[in-house]
């Protein structure tokens, strides 16, 4: 009985990693279709997230019916728990690539960007694949070290969202208030996405450490 129980925790956090993996390549379609104006890719996106939603539906059944059957305690019950969590910032990743792929769509057969700003979403794009790629490492392997290492790929997601700024705002900027709504907007759904791919390596270390990193200032093995 532990063993299949264990068997089924093992499955949960597999689970895990494959939706992980599912929006790393939904980004990875809507940043195509974004810099390409490739309407086919923009619908793949926009139909495929349904599947999303339905493993993370899927996640939770079996997380609470966990809770509720084997009362889990100590790394397991956070291992349940982390992953419920997980499950909810990755469906949200699905969405922030959603929201990319139906730009596109919207302004087709136009292009949504300005020429001057699209280095820097092909830029974000990577980054952003790269993370949710890194987030689905770690809850395979539960590597503490390579889930704080996340931290820096953010930090440049950062970087580039306030240049975003700094480019839209500029004298130079040609291209009127709509390009630079749609600019704002979408370098805002990449910030969250890595935000979100950063939060799911941090659920990661609290399953294997029992604390959450940044509170306290304290994340070290227990």
């Amino acid at each position: 009985m532990r063993e299949a129980y264990h068997d089924q925790l093992g499955q949960l956090a597999d689970q895990l990693a494959d939706m992980c993996g599912m929006v790393g390549d939904a980004m990875e379609r809507a940043t195509k279709s974004l810099l390409e104006a490739d309407l086919g890719l923009a619908e793949q996106v926009i139909s495929d997230d349904v599947k999303i939603d339905d493993v993370r539906a899927d996640i939770e059944e079996q997380a609470y019916a966990l809770l509720a059957l084997q009362a889990p305690v100590a790394t397991d019950l956070r291992t349940v728990l982390a992953v419920i969590h997980a499950a909810e910032s990755v469906e949200r990743m699905g969405d922030l690539a959603l929201h990319v792929a139906k730009a596109a769509r919207r302004r087709h057969p136009d292009p949504v960007l300005a020429e001057d700003v699209r280095p820097y979403f092909a830029e974000m794009g990577r980054v952003a694949v790269e993370l949710a790629r890194e987030a689905t490492e770690v809850i395979r392997t539960q590597d503490v070290p390579r889930a704080r290492a996340m931290d820096e790929a953010d930090d440049a997601m950062d970087d580039l969202h306030r240049h975003l700024f700094s480019v839209i705002m500029s004298k130079e900027w040609q291209h009127g208030v709509p390009s630079a709504v749609d600019v704002t907007l979408l370098g805002r759904f990449y910030e969250r996405f890595a935000d979100h791919a950063v939060s799911v390596s941090k659920r990661t270390v609290f399953i294997v450490t029992g604390k959450m990193p940044g509170y306290n200032g304290d994340d070290q093995q227990s």
